[in-house]
């Protein structure tokens, strides 16, 4: 553990350690061929024009592809999307708090939404299946509860900051394609909790990617010693976990501790 000043405070700094199992992608790769189009291949291949978009990000224009283009077709999940109408009032940011979503997110299922200022009335939204990672990030809660009760510590309170600030996380690492506790974006997971009005005399982060169970990340983190002292720190009384989802299915995991002042 490191000690540094802070603002005349002594914040206790946990080691950041970083979890991964090696994911390749498990699409496939088209040619474009005459005739056709981004609808045409989506529905070829059985996925969705959001998550056939979502796997270019290169194409920034669906309606101008060209022969021989080579296009990323993601793995057939079983993930789901929900449409939603705006309603008068709504925001971009008011419907992914509604939905337990970051905005990232939900601007990621809408690659036709540019703007996050400019939706309208009756506009239809596509929502990402949030349940499921909502039910992924409590079940981390609760295996991390029970890791420290099993040996006599006070259980972490879940945080709905914090846990919206990790999930914020974990789909920054997937949109700008890294896999570190820095982000280019945001900077040090201290920087980015701060950001977000978040203050702490303790903070500390564990993040992983690859595992698809809630049971199988935090087994993974209990067997490293770095990620297993976060875990079972005294030194921290909140918690917040946000996963995010790649096109193909692979699973982004920050797990965020904290003691606020």
């Amino acid at each position: 553990m490191k000690n540094i000043k802070k603002d005349g405070f002594k914040v206790s700094i946990m080691v950041m350690i970083l979890l991964f199992t090696f994911t390749a992608f498990a699409g496939s790769v088209y040619t474009v061929q005459k005739g056709d189009t981004m609808s045409k291949i989506a529905s070829n291949n059985g996925v969705s024009l959001n998550e056939l978009l979502v796997q270019n990000p290169q194409i920034e224009n669906a309606s101008l592809i060209f022969i021989g283009q080579k296009i990323n077709i993601p793995e057939k999940t079983s993930g789901k999307l929900v449409t939603y109408t705006v309603q008068a009032g709504d925001t971009m940011y008011k419907i992914a708090r509604r939905y337990d979503i970051s905005l990232s997110e939900l601007l990621k299922a809408n690659p036709a939404i540019t703007n996050a200022s400019s939706i309208y009335i009756g506009q239809k939204i596509m929502i990402p299946d949030a349940d499921s990672l909502s039910a992924h990030e409590k079940a981390v809660v609760d295996l991390v509860n029970k890791e420290r009760s099993a040996r006599g510590l006070v259980q972490l309170t879940m945080s709905t900051k914090l846990s919206n600030v990790a999930r914020i996380k974990s789909q920054d690492m997937i949109d700008n394609k890294y896999f570190s506790h820095t982000s280019p974006k945001y900077g040090s997971p201290f920087s980015i909790m701060e950001s977000f009005g978040l203050r702490f005399s303790a903070a500390g982060e564990n993040i992983a990617y690859g595992q698809k169970t809630a049971s199988e990340v935090v087994s993974g983190w209990m067997n490293s010693p770095g990620h297993r002292a976060n875990i079972l720190s005294e030194s921290f009384t909140h918690i917040g976990v946000g996963a995010a989802k790649m096109s193909n299915g692979t699973l982004y995991w920050t797990q965020m501790f904290m003691k606020p002042y």
